[in-house]
């Protein structure tokens, strides 16, 4: 649907039109505000670019953790629940959505906590061309119901890997921590899923 109007705006020669067609004020401030306001079309690519956008971030998580699989983290095999990264793609989107310039304008920290320490992974950076308004910090959490399985202590060799596990399971809980970097009255915002 498209819409015209010799109306652009609400400059006073626009205002003193409608006043000269003997319309009162509050008349006026409603023929303004519906052109302003009322023809605005619901964008449809709107829902396939954030779906894009969630699945592109999901996969950057992905291939964060394929790389801290045997530089950071010392292990063979990384399990990861299903739609774990999807899930938490989309709360940093949601998260991301009030800023100024939204995930654009995001530093990711990507951390793993494991038996209450939190070991760094990787830092994310969703676009550097743009200056960071926000930090996010991702804490993966270990799942800590897995006993080492006992293939790993009878493993060929496995004594001659120095500091290497043969796999590592991760929780389907993770906390999003969020910390804005230019505002002194924002304060940072935890939220544990």
């Amino acid at each position: 649907m498209v819409a015209t109007s010799t109306m652009k705006s609400k400059n006073p020669e626009c205002i003193a039109e409608l006043l000269d067609r003997r319309l009162d004020q509050a008349q006026v401030d409603e023929e303004l505000d519906y052109w302003d306001h009322g023809l605005i079309e619901p964008n449809l690519n709107e829902g396939v670019f954030e779906e894009r956008t969630c699945q592109h971030l999901a996969k950057m998580f992905e291939n964060s953790l394929s790389r801290a699989k045997t530089t950071k983290l010392h292990c063979t095999e990384l399990l990861v629940p299903e739609k774990l990264t999807r899930r938490i793609a989309r709360d940093v989107l949601r998260l991301s959505s009030g800023e100024p310039c939204g995930l654009r304008g995001c530093i990711l920290y990507v951390n793993l906590e494991v038996e209450n320490m939190c070991k760094k992974l990787d830092r994310i950076i969703y676009d550097s061309s743009v200056v960071p308004t926000f930090e996010l910090t991702l804490v993966f959490k270990q799942d800590g119901s897995v006993w080492p399985s006992l293939r790993d202590f009878f493993l060929i060799g496995a004594c001659f890997t120095h500091g290497f596990r043969h796999a590592v399971k991760l929780s389907p809980g993770f906390r999003l921590i969020k910390r804005k970097l230019y505002s002194s009255s924002a304060g940072t915002v935890i939220e544990e899923y």
